[in-house]
């Protein structure tokens, strides 16, 4: 039986090598998504079979022996979490920590496609933020790059998501002559409607049916030409995550940066990855895991989960080795970011 932590008792920290403590937990709760995105995978997915799968009480579980270690932030992500039937079970569920004090957030990555399904029960479940990934605000352009996604219908979640109270945070892959000349006009988009938004640079991650340094734009190059429009404030700010923050004095929102490549954010990284067999990646960019689907199945008892988590914790790296260009084409690693968790 999982023991609940409990509110006012300090939980005991996870340390890696480096003397980071690691709070903070991305779940994919599935490798599934409504979205072909051309940088995130193939057309022709082959998604894993149901047994691989952890159940929404693995989940819980692995969630609850994790928040009682000290993760204080739980984002899930997927593929696309809500196309995970029933998955409104689970973050029901992971909301009692909440209520308990032991866990101070709960979050959600999306791809916008059920927002407008979803978005009042995720705030009456306790969520409060939310990141929609969204390239392009033109029609034709957002179905190219998704191939299978309807930008109209993204639209409308986010519209349900601010209606529900949730604050919304754009979620933009900068790609070289796919949505480039599209950036400014996306912030203003954004700023415009009240939600912060975040650039990131394309990870090599898994097979997409073409050549990454095709679409790789360095966002150093991005904020030199956004510097020429507009001024740009750095700010301190920090959400767990892996962005720097600048303000835009013209429009008066908040602009991230995520740089795996131009400027690697490892050494604060205070993150783990739970995939949804249960595999568990101490660094998005390594391919050293731990199988904790194991571990929770063999055994009622936490107490073999635990041990894993602890070992798992002792390896985790520095840093990863991402790199883009003419000599490495091929993915950073095998796996898709749709099975790591976005």
């Amino acid at each position: 039986m999982t023991v609940e932590p409990r509110i006012g008792t300090a939980s005991p920290a996870m340390i890696d090598p480096f003397g980071r403590a690691v709070t903070y937990l991305r779940v994919s709760v599935t490798d599934r998504c409504d979205f072909r995105c051309t940088y995130c995978m193939s057309e022709h997915m082959n998604f894993l079979p149901k047994q691989e799968i952890l159940s929404l009480e693995e989940l819980d579980r692995v969630c609850s022996a994790f928040i009682a270690k000290g993760v204080r932030k739980l984002r899930l992500t997927g593929g696309e979490p809500l196309v995970r039937r029933d998955v409104m079970t689970l973050i029901r569920n992971l909301g009692r920590h909440l209520e308990t004090g032991a866990l101070e957030e709960l979050t959600l990555t999306t791809n916008g496609s059920q927002l407008a399904r979803f978005a009042d029960d995720l705030a009456s479940a306790g969520i409060k933020r939310i990141n929609v990934s969204l390239d392009t605000l033109d029609a034709a352009n957002f179905a190219r790059i998704t191939r299978w996604g309807r930008l109209a219908q993204v639209l409308e979640g986010i519209e349900a998501a601010t209606r529900a109270g949730l604050k919304v945070k754009i979620n933009t892959v900068a790609l070289k002559g796919e949505n480039e000349d599209e950036i400014p006009a996306l912030i203003e988009w954004a700023h415009g409607q009240g939600h912060d938004i975040t650039l990131i640079e394309t990870m090599p991650m898994g097979d997409i049916d073409g050549d990454r340094t095709e679409q790789y734009l360095p966002l150093s190059l991005v904020r030199a030409r956004l510097a020429e429009r507009w001024t740009l404030d750095d700010l301190p700010d920090r959400t767990g995550g892996p962005a720097r923050y600048l303000r835009i004095r013209e429009t008066g929102g908040r602009l991230g940066l995520i740089t795996p490549l131009t400027h690697n954010f490892c050494e604060s990284c205070n993150r783990v990855r739970l995939t949804c067999t249960g595999t568990l990646f101490m660094c998005l960019g390594q391919e050293d895991a731990a199988d904790l689907r194991a571990a929770v199945r063999a055994s009622d008892s936490d107490d073999i989960l635990n041990a894993a988590i602890d070992e798992a914790i002792g390896r985790k790296p520095k840093g990863h080795d991402f790199i883009i260009d003419r000599q490495h084409k091929k993915p950073a690693v095998a796996r898709h970011m749709s099975t790591t968790g976005g």
